[in-house]
């Protein structure tokens, strides 16, 4: 069941669903504007958000920002018709590319084979548009190249173009007032390469800057919000398999041993992952 929370007053969202691959949206009410942050995977996904954030008498957003390409965090912009979408022009150009495409199921299926798309996505997909299958590509309104800032009167959002091996695309959503920084999904690994992978270089560049923001708060699309602490948990993690995996040249086992004799401890299923992520990007 998907949930609306409220964090600080000016920030409001919708928890996610793994099945579909519904991601966190989020909602930030100025007083004089509001911004929506992703388009959900669906014109119903986008639709429930705002039905439910009515409730709660928070206004239909007069902006959207799509975080990224993937198709979860863009296929609900075609439900906004009234709200002026902003993407950066990299998201854009990728987009542009989804319009000849079909969505049907022997499509997606024929595009699993070819490998242009991972069966995880067109089974959610299948999931998600169980009946009509009518999935319209609508195009950002507004692209900008590295940064916008966006005055909704009384709190403020940053929206700058941060990459990583998930989307090079990625951008985030700082909110100074609140101290919320919305990730996306920039955190994640490479879902769509033969082998799930983390790059050393692009994931230090990516944390270098995530660290530059000064924030309380952090919502990853596809998890849960999470504090400082924990961000920083995570942050220390990739940083220290990464210069492992540097140092012994991507050779698993060494870097499995290393980071045990780091820790102290047995390894979680979450550290094995991301030593075969990094060990995949080698």
């Amino acid at each position: 069941m998907q949930l609306i929370e409220n964090i600080g007053g000016r920030f409001w969202y919708m928890t996610p669903v793994s099945e579909t691959d519904r991601p966190i949206l989020g909602m930030v009410v100025g007083n004089d504007k509001t911004l929506m942050i992703d388009a959900g995977n669906s014109e119903q996904h986008a639709k429930y958000f705002l039905e439910e954030l009515s409730k709660s008498q928070v206004p239909n957003p007069d902006i959207v920002v799509l975080t990224h390409w993937h198709w979860d965090h863009i296929f609900g912009l075609a439900a906004l018709t009234k709200t002026v979408s902003i993407a950066s022009n990299k998201t854009k150009k990728e987009m542009e590319k989804l319009l000849p495409l079909s969505w049907s199921d022997a499509a997606l299926d024929a595009r699993v084979k070819a490998g242009t798309e991972i069966e995880f996505c067109a089974n959610a997909i299948q999931k998600e548009f169980t009946e009509h299958r009518d999935i319209k590509i609508v195009l950002p309104d507004v692209t900008f190249e590295k940064q916008v800032e966006i005055d909704l009167g009384g709190v403020t959002c940053i929206v700058q173009h941060v990459g990583g091996d998930h989307a090079a695309d990625s951008v985030i959503v700082y909110i100074p007032e609140e101290k919320i920084l919305f990730l996306g999904d920039c955190i994640y690994p490479d879902i769509f390469s033969e082998k799930e992978n983390y790059t050393i270089n692009e994931t230090l560049q990516l944390l270098d800057r995530l660290e530059a923001f000064d924030a309380d708060t952090y919502i990853l699309s596809h998890w849960k919000p999470i504090s400082k602490e924990e961000f920083n948990q995570e942050v220390t993690m990739l940083r220290t398999i990464a210069k492992y995996t540097e140092t012994y040249k991507g050779n698993k086992q060494k870097i499995i041993d290393e980071y045990e004799k780091y820790e102290n401890r047995n390894l979680t299923d979450d550290e094995m992952a991301t030593i075969i992520n990094f060990v995949n990007g080698y």
